[in-house]
């Protein structure tokens, strides 16, 4: 953990001070627990109830907030923003001393460079190719000719399969699979027949991928993950999708084979997305949504039906289901009103 100055952390997020610039921050808080050499932040004028109280060394807030705190204060347009920049400085990512630990299996053919680490049990196949500052956690897989460029981070037992590169400061978390052949089969009229996968995967810079998600290797073409795209836990990117710089997906997003999704789209929990259809930069698709036609247009998408309790939902579904029965209905009577 590391310490800075407010004034330093106001230099290095463009904000500006509001009191003493020299008191020393040591760590984060929320708003309610922080203590002394803590920093907290609010972004919402609900929450200025708990500035006259908080414990805490500074705030970071916005302007229109700044004359109700009784501590020094971090002024910039969005705090939440900020206090993110503020976390990575505070709690830099571990990284020991580069080196290549006696249990790792390496093939000759593999390009380490000298300042990368390679953990406990690592497996690093022909051809493979390590960047400057790469750290590899314990348990990986690397296999054949795949590259990693310069810091990129492999947490603990994350299998890289063959023909894959990823870039500059990405990271992949724990139990993630890069480029596992696509769910491809074709049924031969006996059986169906696995079409073998003979593209890739490219993964952009500043990726992050969270535990236990996986990004398919494309049937023909590499399936792309561009640069500053992140994605939560247990994700699912099938064979040959698209997904274009800085989307971000939560939890549980499965996309089917062949999608493109565009820039800057924002795509909320346990949505399904079908296979071969484009989505638009810029796009919010809220949580538990089904996709299952092209998104043309930017702007927010729903669907699915909020929980409700179980009387209320049976007879809404049941009327659901005479919707169309409804419309034939209503069209018929439009029907005789214009004869009328």
């Amino acid at each position: 953990m590391s310490s800075y100055t407010l004034a330093e952390l106001a230099e290095k997020v463009g904000g500006k001070v509001a009191g003493n610039g020299d008191c020393v921050i040591t760590s984060v808080a929320s708003i309610e627990n922080a203590t002394a050499g803590s920093i907290c932040f609010i972004y919402s004028s609900k929450f200025a109830k708990y500035l006259a109280d908080t414990k805490a060394e500074a705030v970071i807030l916005t302007a229109e907030l700044a004359a109700e705190a009784k501590v020094p204060a971090l002024i910039v347009d969005k705090p939440r923003a900020a206090y993110a920049h503020i976390t990575a400085l505070l709690y830099p990512q571990y990284k020991p001393e580069p080196g290549i630990h006696s249990s790792a299996v390496i093939d000759d053919s593999a390009q380490i460079a000298d300042s990368a680490y390679i953990g406990a049990n690592v497996v690093i196949e022909a051809g493979v190719r390590i960047g400057d500052g790469v750290y590899i956690g314990p348990g990986c897989i690397i296999g054949r000719k795949s590259e990693l460029a310069a810091d990129v981070y492999l947490h603990a037992n994350v299998t890289v399969y063959y023909g894959c590169s990823i870039g500059e400061n990405s990271i992949i978390h724990s139990a993630s699979v890069i480029g596992a052949d696509g769910f491809g089969f074709e049924h031969d009229g006996q059986e169906w027949v696995k079409i073998h996968q003979v593209g890739g995967v490219c993964i952009g810079k500043n990726v992050e991928i969270g535990a236990c998600s996986t990004v398919d290797r494309g049937a023909v073409s590499d399936t792309i993950i561009e640069d500053g795209v992140k994605l939560d836990n247990h994700i699912q990117i099938a064979h040959g999708v698209k997904v274009g710089e800085n989307t971000i997906m939560s939890n549980g997003v499965g996309v089917a084979g062949s999608t493109i999704i565009g820039k800057n789209c924002m795509i909320g929990g346990m949505t399904g997305i079908k296979d071969n259809i484009e989505i638009t930069d810029n796009v919010i698709i809220t949580a538990m949504s089904l996709v299952s036609k092209p998104l043309t247009k930017p702007g927010s998408y729903s669907s699915n039906t909020p929980i409700d309790d179980t009387r209320t939902w049976r007879k809404n579904t049941a009327r659901f289901r005479q919707l169309d029965e409804i419309a034939r209905r209503v069209m018929q009577l439009e029907k005789t009103n214009k004869k009328d």
